[in-house]
Protein backbone atom coordinates (compact mmCIF):
# COMPACT_ATOMS: atom_id res chain seq x y z
CA UNK A 1 0.00 0.00 0.00
CA UNK A 2 2.84 2.80 0.78
CA UNK A 3 4.11 2.03 -2.59
CA UNK A 4 1.14 2.95 -4.06
CA UNK A 5 0.76 6.03 -2.21
CA UNK A 6 4.75 6.83 -3.26
CA UNK A 7 4.01 6.10 -6.80
CA UNK A 8 0.45 8.16 -6.99
CA UNK A 9 1.92 11.46 -5.24
CA UNK A 10 4.87 10.93 -7.26
CA UNK A 11 2.69 10.87 -10.37
CA UNK A 12 0.64 13.88 -9.03
CA UNK A 13 3.39 16.41 -9.14
CA UNK A 14 5.48 15.14 -11.80
CA UNK A 15 4.36 16.93 -14.71
CA UNK A 16 4.65 20.15 -13.02
CA UNK A 17 8.38 19.15 -12.17
CA UNK A 18 8.71 18.23 -15.37
CA UNK A 19 7.27 21.86 -17.09
CA UNK A 20 9.29 23.78 -14.43
CA UNK A 21 12.43 22.08 -16.02
CA UNK A 22 11.52 22.36 -19.29
CA UNK A 23 10.16 26.20 -18.81
CA UNK A 24 13.33 27.98 -19.77
CA UNK A 25 14.28 26.32 -22.62
CA UNK A 26 10.86 26.35 -24.08
CA UNK A 27 10.05 29.01 -27.14
CA UNK A 28 8.14 31.86 -25.31
CA UNK A 29 5.54 31.51 -28.40
CA UNK A 30 3.87 27.85 -28.34
CA UNK A 31 1.41 26.28 -29.94
CA UNK A 32 -1.86 26.65 -27.14
CA UNK A 33 -4.47 24.57 -29.01
CA UNK A 34 -4.81 21.89 -31.76
CA UNK A 35 -8.17 21.47 -33.36
CA UNK A 36 -9.59 17.84 -34.56
CA UNK A 37 -7.70 18.13 -37.50
CA UNK A 38 -4.34 18.08 -35.42
CA UNK A 39 -3.63 21.86 -37.06
CA UNK A 40 -2.71 24.10 -34.52
CA UNK A 41 -5.80 27.04 -34.26
CA UNK A 42 -4.53 29.40 -31.18
CA UNK A 43 -0.99 30.63 -30.56
CA UNK A 44 -0.23 31.34 -26.62
CA UNK A 45 2.37 32.23 -24.13
CA UNK A 46 4.77 29.06 -22.46
CA UNK A 47 2.91 29.49 -19.14
CA UNK A 48 0.05 27.81 -20.43
CA UNK A 49 1.92 24.46 -20.00
CA UNK A 50 1.02 24.72 -16.49
CA UNK A 51 -2.30 23.81 -17.37
CA UNK A 52 -1.89 20.17 -17.42
CA UNK A 53 0.29 19.90 -13.78
CA UNK A 54 -2.68 21.90 -12.76
CA UNK A 55 -5.36 19.52 -13.49
CA UNK A 56 -2.60 16.64 -12.54
CA UNK A 57 -2.66 17.77 -8.80
CA UNK A 58 -6.38 18.72 -8.95
CA UNK A 59 -7.46 15.26 -9.77
CA UNK A 60 -4.81 13.64 -7.43
CA UNK A 61 -6.27 15.84 -5.05
CA UNK A 62 -9.89 14.23 -6.01
CA UNK A 63 -8.61 10.84 -6.08
CA UNK A 64 -7.32 10.76 -2.49
CA UNK A 65 -10.62 12.41 -1.28
CA UNK A 66 -12.73 9.51 -2.95
CA UNK A 67 -9.99 6.93 -1.76
CA UNK A 68 -10.50 7.80 1.74
CA UNK A 69 -13.91 8.27 1.78
CA UNK A 70 -14.19 4.60 0.40
CA UNK A 71 -12.44 3.35 3.04
CA UNK A 72 -15.33 2.50 5.23
CA UNK A 73 -17.20 -0.93 5.55
CA UNK A 74 -16.29 -4.65 5.40
CA UNK A 75 -13.72 -4.24 2.20
CA UNK A 76 -12.77 -0.77 3.00
CA UNK A 77 -9.60 -1.19 2.20
CA UNK A 78 -9.83 -2.91 -0.75
CA UNK A 79 -11.86 -0.13 -2.10
CA UNK A 80 -9.40 2.48 -1.21
CA UNK A 81 -6.35 0.46 -2.87
CA UNK A 82 -8.86 0.58 -6.37
CA UNK A 83 -9.39 4.25 -5.79
CA UNK A 84 -5.83 4.73 -5.83
CA UNK A 85 -5.40 2.38 -8.23
CA UNK A 86 -8.00 4.48 -10.17
CA UNK A 87 -6.13 7.61 -9.59
CA UNK A 88 -2.39 5.92 -10.83
CA UNK A 89 -3.99 4.93 -14.15
CA UNK A 90 -5.74 8.57 -14.74
CA UNK A 91 -2.47 10.27 -13.50
CA UNK A 92 -0.52 8.53 -15.88
CA UNK A 93 -2.13 9.62 -18.77
CA UNK A 94 -2.13 13.15 -17.28
CA UNK A 95 1.83 12.79 -17.24
CA UNK A 96 2.09 11.12 -20.89
CA UNK A 97 0.07 13.94 -22.11
CA UNK A 98 2.34 16.62 -20.37
CA UNK A 99 5.35 14.74 -22.31
CA UNK A 100 3.52 14.79 -25.46
CA UNK A 101 2.46 18.62 -25.54
CA UNK A 102 5.81 19.78 -24.23
CA UNK A 103 8.01 17.96 -27.27
CA UNK A 104 5.47 19.71 -29.32
CA UNK A 105 5.28 23.12 -27.92
CA UNK A 106 9.29 22.69 -28.14
CA UNK A 107 9.47 21.54 -31.53
CA UNK A 108 6.48 24.37 -32.03
CA UNK A 109 4.76 21.80 -34.58
CA UNK A 110 1.89 23.63 -36.12
CA UNK A 111 0.14 19.85 -37.18
CA UNK A 112 0.55 17.06 -34.24
CA UNK A 113 0.65 14.75 -37.16
CA UNK A 114 4.16 15.76 -37.81
CA UNK A 115 5.25 14.23 -34.47
CA UNK A 116 6.42 10.05 -34.74
CA UNK A 117 3.82 9.20 -32.33
CA UNK A 118 -0.14 9.03 -32.59
CA UNK A 119 -1.81 11.41 -29.80
CA UNK A 120 -4.64 9.60 -29.87
CA UNK A 121 -3.18 5.89 -30.19
CA UNK A 122 -0.94 7.08 -26.79
CA UNK A 123 -4.19 8.31 -24.97
CA UNK A 124 -6.62 5.57 -25.59
CA UNK A 125 -3.70 2.88 -25.59
CA UNK A 126 -2.60 4.27 -22.39
CA UNK A 127 -6.66 4.10 -21.36
CA UNK A 128 -6.97 0.24 -22.51
CA UNK A 129 -4.31 -0.26 -20.26
CA UNK A 130 -5.94 1.36 -17.50
CA UNK A 131 -9.35 -0.77 -18.14
CA UNK A 132 -7.26 -3.96 -17.74
CA UNK A 133 -5.93 -2.71 -14.61
CA UNK A 134 -8.76 -1.75 -13.21
CA UNK A 135 -10.98 -4.77 -14.40
CA UNK A 136 -8.75 -7.19 -12.65
CA UNK A 137 -9.14 -4.93 -8.99
CA UNK A 138 -13.53 -4.72 -9.22
CA UNK A 139 -14.20 -8.02 -8.32
CA UNK A 140 -12.70 -7.37 -5.04
CA UNK A 141 -14.57 -4.08 -3.84
CA UNK A 142 -17.17 -4.39 -1.19
CA UNK A 143 -20.34 -2.72 -2.09
CA UNK A 144 -20.33 1.40 -1.57
CA UNK A 145 -21.45 4.60 -3.77
CA UNK A 146 -18.09 6.07 -4.87
CA UNK A 147 -16.36 3.14 -7.09
CA UNK A 148 -16.86 -0.16 -9.10
CA UNK A 149 -20.00 -0.76 -10.84
CA UNK A 150 -22.67 1.34 -9.32
CA UNK A 151 -25.90 1.10 -10.14
CA UNK A 152 -29.18 1.08 -8.52
CA UNK A 153 -29.62 -2.31 -9.16
CA UNK A 154 -25.82 -3.55 -7.83
CA UNK A 155 -26.35 -1.20 -4.65
CA UNK A 156 -29.84 -3.21 -3.54
CA UNK A 157 -28.15 -6.03 -2.08
CA UNK A 158 -24.35 -7.27 -1.84
CA UNK A 159 -24.82 -10.58 -3.61
CA UNK A 160 -25.92 -8.38 -6.82
CA UNK A 161 -22.97 -5.96 -5.87
CA UNK A 162 -20.45 -9.22 -6.18
CA UNK A 163 -22.01 -10.61 -9.41
CA UNK A 164 -22.37 -6.87 -10.95
CA UNK A 165 -18.20 -6.30 -10.19
CA UNK A 166 -17.07 -9.35 -11.38
CA UNK A 167 -18.88 -9.19 -14.67
CA UNK A 168 -18.08 -5.57 -15.04
CA UNK A 169 -14.55 -6.06 -14.61
CA UNK A 170 -14.50 -9.13 -17.07
CA UNK A 171 -15.99 -6.68 -19.53
CA UNK A 172 -13.15 -3.70 -18.48
CA UNK A 173 -10.86 -6.36 -19.26
CA UNK A 174 -11.47 -7.31 -22.28
CA UNK A 175 -13.13 -3.57 -23.69
CA UNK A 176 -9.16 -2.84 -22.90
CA UNK A 177 -7.87 -5.50 -25.04
CA UNK A 178 -10.00 -4.22 -27.70
CA UNK A 179 -8.73 -0.74 -27.22
CA UNK A 180 -5.14 -1.86 -26.90
CA UNK A 181 -5.89 -3.88 -30.48
CA UNK A 182 -7.64 -0.84 -31.87
CA UNK A 183 -4.62 1.53 -31.22
CA UNK A 184 -2.24 -0.95 -33.08
CA UNK A 185 -4.78 -0.56 -36.25
CA UNK A 186 -6.13 3.11 -36.77
CA UNK A 187 -4.86 6.04 -35.93
CA UNK A 188 -6.51 9.80 -35.74
CA UNK A 189 -10.17 10.18 -34.98
CA UNK A 190 -10.59 6.93 -36.52
CA UNK A 191 -8.85 5.67 -33.29
CA UNK A 192 -10.71 7.47 -31.08
CA UNK A 193 -14.64 7.31 -32.11
CA UNK A 194 -13.63 3.09 -32.06
CA UNK A 195 -12.07 3.37 -28.58
CA UNK A 196 -14.70 5.49 -27.19
CA UNK A 197 -17.65 3.17 -28.95
CA UNK A 198 -15.72 -0.06 -27.44
CA UNK A 199 -15.76 2.04 -23.60
CA UNK A 200 -19.89 3.35 -24.33
CA UNK A 201 -20.55 -0.65 -25.19
CA UNK A 202 -18.85 -2.29 -22.64
CA UNK A 203 -21.23 0.50 -20.05
CA UNK A 204 -23.71 -0.53 -21.45
CA UNK A 205 -23.21 -4.28 -21.11
CA UNK A 206 -22.15 -4.17 -17.84
CA UNK A 207 -25.12 -1.75 -16.74
CA UNK A 208 -27.64 -4.27 -18.27
CA UNK A 209 -25.81 -6.91 -16.51
CA UNK A 210 -26.47 -5.24 -13.24
CA UNK A 211 -30.42 -5.06 -13.83
CA UNK A 212 -30.70 -8.67 -15.25
CA UNK A 213 -28.69 -9.90 -11.67
CA UNK A 214 -30.90 -7.81 -9.46
CA UNK A 215 -34.34 -9.27 -11.11
CA UNK A 216 -32.89 -12.79 -11.07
Amino acid sequence: MKTQRRIFWILTFLPLAIDLIALPFLPDRIPAHYGADNQVTRWGSKWETLLFPGISILFGGMMWGIAKSAASGEKGENNRRASILCGICGLAVFNVLTLYFLCADFLQAENLSQLPVDLYQLTMGFLGLGLIVIGNRMPRLGRNSLVGLRTRWSLQDDETWKKSQRFGGIALVLGGLAMLVTCLRLQGFACLAACLGILALVTAVSVAYSRRAARR
